[in-house]
């Protein structure tokens, strides 16, 4: 939408002709009905594209962020983008910048002034590749789900699949596509739903997720038992992946074994708009799936979809060995980076309603089906705060409750400013869930005031608890040492009486020579992503100088 450059952004934006209707307008009301017009005959809009410069249909001048204020309301699924003529572009980025900070749009732009500015194409394709994981849905399909119904392991297994990057798409059986795939599973003696087609292993009918992803990802016992790896990697969050990457490229043989998707809890957040180089932020998703790539590219191999039950210190010299639900893998060096999990709320009546209206986590799949309802997001952090984003381009209405008086204290400014500007978020301090039900999926929830003790009953279709965390180092043996709450210690942090020689482990090594823990599972540590990877970088050349010292 511009009053003077339609032609020529209309021109620039040419090359995505093939795959999108491409509209040009004047004015600000001529762009709002368009929309209007979009939405109900049941079109998507994936892209709003603003000059600095706009006016309505009086020719007099428009504010770029009230506009984008209004077309919101009408789609709000939709990326927005702002872009200045180079004689504007300075002059006008002070008014914008405010804007930009909260969320208003989503980036702004430098107007392309000659052929081939793939610097401006780049930004656009990133904005439209975000779009269409998060909204538009997949065109080709790499998986293939068939079930009756969306049951809890269904959404679970979509969620995996959509976290690891690959497009998928659910049939009910009655469809000519469903009933094709149901056919084949029936001639292959496959019974049971949700069946799932890959090109990894045709037609299965799983229990769990982890066969879906040992399906795809291969097991941990496929690793050759009498070889010995140089690092084992448990768990392929931030933490995990930066030592892959660096491990990897220095030169050492490098295993990551993963319980879940690859990303941890950071991949599953939509959107993170602070972490350094990604100036238009990036997905959770997308940040893993390269970190993973480029680990894959240095030679790491990943295991994904398979717990690690317990851990064997090797001892002389020997190497540790780490047992998996699929296989042992011996390694020279052990670096711990499993992260933590959501802390369950421990309500009967909520508990009951898990994957019909109740998720733990932002459960990114389930946002899409979020359209018109009331949801209501328990946490304060910045996991929740970017769920609350997310769900607010999709659900009628987002509630954050916290037992705290704001969010100040535990989420970054910036998503507290996206939030406030967000007509569709609202925050409900000093409050808590108390129970929830309804016939067949979540239709209530009781709310308790906790400075009065006060509960009252409100509508809500769906819950998505990230309710702060819990380690999982059950698995660990004691002679891990471990603070009351069950972190991983490392360094100094470690009890005088648990020091080898007098001397602490290194700064990032437990009580056991050769095994680390980095990230969200050790003790004291940053609850960010970029603090994660940190560690997970600074613990390598760790490793390399423990692994010297054994060769001595």
């Amino acid at each position: 939408m511009s009053p003077d450059r339609g032609d020529l952004l209309l021109d620039e934006f040419g090359r995505y002709q093939r795959d999108y209707e491409l509209h040009a307008t004047q004015d600000v009301s001529t762009a709002t009905d368009l929309a209007h017009e979009i939405v109900a005959t049941g079109g998507q809009v994936a892209l709003m594209v603003a000059d600095s410069a706009l006016r309505d249909a009086a020719e007099r001048e428009v504010d770029p962020l009230a506009a984008f204020q209004s077309w919101r309301q009408v789609v709000p699924t939709s990326k927005r983008l702002v872009v200045a003529h180079w004689d504007r572009f300075l002059s006008d980025a002070d008014a914008l910048r405010h804007g930009l900070a909260k969320g208003k749009f989503d980036a702004y732009l430098l107007m392309p002034r000659g052929v081939r500015d793939e610097e401006f194409h780049t930004a656009v394709t990133e904005l439209l590749s975000d779009w269409g994981s998060t909204v538009g849905g997949p065109v080709v399909e790499t998986v293939r789900i068939v079930t009756p119904e969306a049951d809890g392991l269904t959404l679970q297994i979509r969620d995996f699949l959509d976290r690891m990057g690959m497009p998928n798409r659910t049939y009910a059986p009655d469809t000519e596509l469903g009933r094709e795939i149901a056919e084949r599973a029936a001639d292959e003696g496959v019974e049971g739903f949700p069946l799932v087609d890959s090109p990894y292993r045709g037609v299965m009918a799983p229990q769990t997720v982890r066969e879906v992803a040992a399906a795809i990802y291969g097991r941990p016992e496929e690793v050759d038992i009498d070889s010995v790896r140089d690092l084992c990697i448990v768990g392929a969050g931030p933490a995990g992946l930066a030592a892959a990457v660096y491990g990897a490229s220095e030169g050492l043989s490098t295993v990551v074994v993963e319980a879940e998707a690859i990303g941890g809890q950071a991949g599953t957040s939509s959107m993170i708009r602070n972490y350094l180089g990604f100036p238009r932020g990036i997905s959770g998703m997308r940040l893993a799936q390269r970190a993973r790539n480029q680990a894959i590219r240095f030679g790491t191999r990943f295991f994904t979809g398979w717990e690690v039950t317990s851990i064997s210190p090797g001892d002389d010299g020997e190497p540790h060995v780490v047992h998996t639900d699929g296989g042992d893998i011996r390694a020279r060096a052990v670096v711990i980076s499993t992260g933590v999990a959501y802390r369950r709320l421990r309500v009967d009546g909520i508990e009951a309603m898990t994957g019909r209206g109740v998720y733990y986590g932002s459960a990114m799949t389930a946002a899409r089906e979020m359209e018109g309802y009331d949801v209501v997001v328990v946490g304060g952090g910045n996991s929740a705060g970017q769920a609350a984003i997310h769900l607010a381009r999709f659900a009628k209405s987002v509630t954050i409750m916290v037992r705290r008086k704001s969010l100040e204290e535990t989420m970054s400014r910036y998503l507290i400013g996206e939030i406030e500007f967000n007509p569709r978020i609202v925050v409900a301090p000093c409050c808590e869930i108390a129970d929830g039900g309804g016939a067949g999926r979540l239709e209530w929830l009781d709310v308790r005031d906790t400075t009065t003790g006060e509960i009252t009953r409100r509508n809500a279709e769906g819950l998505f608890l990230l309710l702060g965390a819990e380690p999982k180092c059950e698995w660990l043996p004691d002679v891990i040492a471990k603070d009351e709450r069950g972190f991983v210690l490392t360094g100094r942090d470690v009890p005088k009486d648990r020091w080898g020689g007098g001397l602490p482990p290194e700064a990032l090594e437990t009580t056991v020579p050769g095994i680390y823990a980095v990230g969200d599972i050790r003790g004291g540590s940053m609850k960010r992503v970029a603090a994660a990877s940190g560690e997970g970088a600074s613990v390598v050349p760790l490793v390399h100088a423990y692994l010297a010292r054994s060769d001595a």
